[in-house]
C-alpha cells in the first residue's frame, strides 16, 4: 500500500504526519551527528594523511564555518526553491560530500569536502523542523518536536562514542561513508512521499512573480560575519585570543559585518534572513533560551568527557559511555514532555527545566578525585532530564504566534541560535577551564612551601617512602617534589572543572525570571495543516 497514493486529480493525498516525523528527524540526526562524530577521529586522520594535529582541527572548523553561514539563509532558499526540493537537494549534496570525505586522499581535499558537507547539510535541521511545524496542528506539535528533539539532542551525545567505535573497529573513513546509504534512502523517500503545502507553494510562486531578487550584499555580510565568528570561536583559545593579530582582526571584521548585516536586512523588503521575527516576544525570547540550551548542552558535553579523561584516565570510549546514558534518558523523557506541552503552560515547563539543569550542574561541583563512574553517569542523567524539559517547550512557544508561511524562516533562526550557543559554549568553557586552572594552581602553589606544616609532612612522608624503595636521599626528595607538583596540578584542574560547572549552573538560574516575558497559555487546537 502506497504511503501517499495519488488522488483523482493527480495530486498526492495527505500523508500521515507520523510517517513524516521519523523521516525528517532521521535527516536532522544524520547532519547533527556529523558535527561531533569526527572529533575523536582527528588523531587517526592526521596520522593516516601525514598531517599535524593542529592542521587536522580544520576538518572541524571548515564544517562549522560553512554550516553557520548556510543555516540562517536556509529559510530564504526554501522559499525560492520550494521546501521539499531544497530538503532533497541538501540530502543529496550531504551524501555526495560525505562520500568524497571518506575517499579523500589528502588533508587539503578532506577539509574542502568537509566545508561542502557543512554547506549542504546546514539546511537539513531548519527544513526538518519547518516540515514538522507545518505537518502537525499546534496541539500535536509537542510530540512532533519530541521526535525531532531526540534526534538533535541525542546525536551529539552518541557522536563521540559512535565515532570512536567506528574508528577503532574499522577506519575513520567509515565515519563519513556510513552517511551515503542512509542519504540515498532518505532522498528517495522524501522526494517520493513529501510535497510542500499548497499555501506555501502559492506564497512562493507569488514571491517569484513579484520578482524577488537575490540579496547579494546581505549574503556577503552574513558569510563574512558568521564565518569569521565561527573561526574566532573555534581557534581563539588555541591562539591566545586577542593576543593573536589573526584572531583580533577576524573579530573586528566579524563584528562590523554582523552590525552592517542587521542594518541592511532590516531595510530590505525581501530580506535573506527575516530578522523582524525576533521582535515577536515569544519567538525572540525562545531564541535566547535556545542559545543558552545549545551553550549548556554542548559546553557540558565537552567538559564531562574531558574531566574523566584528564583526571581519571578514562579512554575515549569510556568517556563516551559517561555521556551516552544521558542521551538515552532524553529519548525516554521527551515523549512525556511532548504530551505535557499540550496540557501545561510551556513557561512552567521551561522554568522547571532550567531549575533541574541548574541543580544538576551544581551537583557536579561536588565531584572529587574519588568520584566513581556511576556518580558521573547519574549527574549527566539529571542534567539530561532538565534538557528534555527545555527543548520541546521552547520550540512550542517559539512557533505559537508565527504564521505558517514564515515557518521556514523561523526554523532557520532558532536553529542558528542553538548552533551559535553551542559554539560559544564550547569556546568559553574551554577558555574558562584554562583561566580557572591557572588561578587555582597559583593559589595552591602558594601554600606548597617549607613554611606550611601540611606541605612538610607530605614531603617527609613521600621522601621516606621513596627511600624505602631504594632511592637515594636526593632521588627520593626529587621524586617527592614531582609527586607533590602532580597533586597540585590535579587539584587545580579539578577545581577549574568545578568552577566551570558552577558558572553554567548560575547562568541557568539567572535566566529563569526572563521566561515570564513570554506570553503564556496552551497551544490552540487549530486545524490540521496543509499536506506535504
Amino acid at each position: 500500500m502506497s504511503l501517499a497514493p495519488a488522488a483523482a486529480d493527480g495530486t498526492k493525498r495527505r500523508l500521515n504526519p507520523w510517517l513524516v516525523a521519523p523521516l525528517v528527524a532521521l535527516a536532522a540526526f544524520m547532519e547533527v551527528l556529523d558535527i561531533s562524530i569526527a572529533n575523536v577521529s582527528l588523531q587517526h586522520i592526521a596520522g593516516d594523511l601525514s598531517a599535524g594535529q593542529d592542521e587536522s582541527t580544520w576538518i572541524l572548523t571548515s564544517y562549522l564555518v560553512t554550516n553557520a553561514v548556510i543555516l540562517p539563509v536556509s529559510g530564504w532558499l526554501s522559499s525560492v526553491m520550494g521546501r521539499t526540493r531544497f530538503f532533497v537537494t541538501c540530502i543529496i549534496g550531504f551524501s555526495i560530500s560525505s562520500l568524497a570525505c571518506g575517499l579523500a586522499p589528502t588533508l587539503g581535499l578532506l577539509i574542502v569536502f568537509r566545508a561542502i558537507q557543512g554547506l549542504t547539510g546546514g539546511g537539513l535541521q531548519p527544513s526538518a523542523q519547518a516540515i514538522l511545524a507545518d505537518s502537525f496542528p499546534p496541539r500535536q506539535r509537542g510530540m512532533a518536536f519530541a521526535l525531532y528533539g531526540m534526534a538533535v539532542v541525542f546525536a551529539p551525545a552518541i557522536g563521540p562514542t559512535l565515532g570512536g567505535w567506528i574508528t577503532d573497529q574499522f577506519s575513520w573513513r567509515w565515519v563519513f561513508l556510513l552517511n551515503v546509504p542512509v542519504g540515498v534512502v532518505l532522498a528517495i523517500l522524501v522526494s517520493t512521499l513529501l510535497e510542500d503545502p499548497s499555501a506555501y507553494t502559492e506564497a512562493r510562486l507569488e514571491r517569484r512573480r513579484q520578482g524577488a531578487k537575490i540579496d547579494y550584499v546581505g549574503f556577503g555580510l552574513l558569510a563574512i560575519g558568521l564565518g569569521f565568528l565561527q573561526i574566532v570561536l573555534d581557534k581563539g583559545e588555541q591562539d591566545a585570543w586577542f593576543a593573536s593579530p589573526f584572531i583580533f582582526w577576524l573579530s573586528v571584521l566579524s563584528l562590523l559585518a554582523l552590525i552592517a548585516f542587521v542594518i541592511w536586512e532590516l531595510g530590505q523588503r525581501h530580506p535573506i534572513v527575516e530578522l523582524r521575527l525576533l521582535f515577536e516576544r515569544n519567538f525572540g525570547m525562545s531564541n535566547l533560551l535556545m542559545f543558552l540550551l545549545g551553550f549548556i548542552l554542548l559546553g557540558s558535553t565537552v567538559l564531562l568527557p574531558e574531566l574523566v579523561q584528564r583526571l581519571f584516565g578514562y579512554t575515549a570510549t569510556e568517556a563516551g559511555l559517561v555521556i551516552t546514558p544521558g542521551g538515552v534518558s532524553i529519548i525516554l523523557a521527551m515523549p512525556i514532555v511532548g504530551r505535557l506541552v499540550s496540557i501545561v503552560d510551556s513557561r512552567f515547563l521551561i522554568v522547571l527545566g532550567l531549575a533541574v539543569c541548574s541543580f544538576a550542574l551544581f551537583h557536579m561541583t561536588r565531584f572529587s578525585l574519588e568520584t566513581d563512574y556511576q556518580t558521573f553517569v547519574w549527574a549527566r542523567i539529571y542534567q539530561a532530564l532538565g534538557l528534555s524539559l527545555l527543548f520541546i517547550p521552547i520550540n512550542t512557544a517559539a512557533y505559537r504566534f508565527i504564521a505558517p508561511s514564515m515557518s521556514s524562516e523561523a526554523s532557520a533562526l532558532i536553529n542558528v541560535s542553538r548552533n551559535l550557543g553551542g559554539s560559544f559554549g564550547i569556546s568559553l568553557v574551554t577558555t574558562f577551564l584554562s583561566r580557572f586552572g591557572q588561578a587555582h594552581q597559583t593559589t595552591l602553589t602558594g601554600h606548597a612551601t617549607p613554611f606550611d606544616p601540611a606541605y612538610r609532612q607530605t614531603m617527609d612522608g613521600l621522601t621516606h617512602l621513596f627511600q624505602s624503595q631504594g632511592a637515594t636521599v636526593a632521588e627520593a626528595s626529587g621524586k617527592a617534589l614531582g609527586t607533590v607538583y602532580g597533586i597540585v596540578q590535579n587539584q587545580a584542574l579539578l577545581l577549574a572543572f568545578l568552577d566551570d560547572f558552577r558558572v553554567l549552573g548560575v547562568i541557568f538560574l539567572l535566566v529563569i525570571p526572563f521566561v515570564f516575558i513570554m506570553k503564556g497559555g496552551l497551544p490552540e487546537h487549530g486545524q490540521s495543516p496543509a499536506a506535504h
